[in-house]
């Protein structure tokens, strides 16, 4: 009488717990590729934000004041605060702005940070 070869208990349970290994690691990359590309969509809007500030800021007429600025904006769905610094340059026909977009949840983490110039729109030739 032949006796037939099979897998036994030890085996199989070898083989199962490389296999979930396996596709926890696979789960894992999968979670983070899609962490990364949320991340990245706001990251981006919030660049789209911070942009569409310094252009509000490069057409204001009157030239806007120095100081600090802040609001909401909302891009694609998505809620954003914003803070905008305008500060003094050695040339007083310019000024420096400084943009910096976070979520209202966490408004001091910041997902874009933008740097301007503002010419002075009265002394315009």
């Amino acid at each position: 009488m032949k006796r037939e070869r099979a897998f036994t208990l030890v085996e199989i349970l070898v083989a199962l717990a490389i296999l979930a290994i396996a596709l926890t690691a696979g789960m894992r990359a999968l979670t983070q590729a899609t962490d990364s590309a949320s991340a990245l969509k706001a990251r981006t809007l919030a660049l789209w934000v911070a942009q569409d500030r310094l252009a509000a800021a490069q057409i204001a007429f009157p030239w806007p004041a120095l100081g600090r600025y802040a609001g909401r904006a909302t891009q694609a769905n998505a809620d954003f605060v914003w803070t905008a610094v305008l500060s003094a340059t050695p040339n007083p026909q310019f000024r420096r702005i400084d943009i910096t977009v976070g979520e209202p949840a966490t408004p001091d983490y910041a997902l874009a940070t933008l740097t301007g110039f503002l010419g002075n729109p009265e002394r315009a030739p």
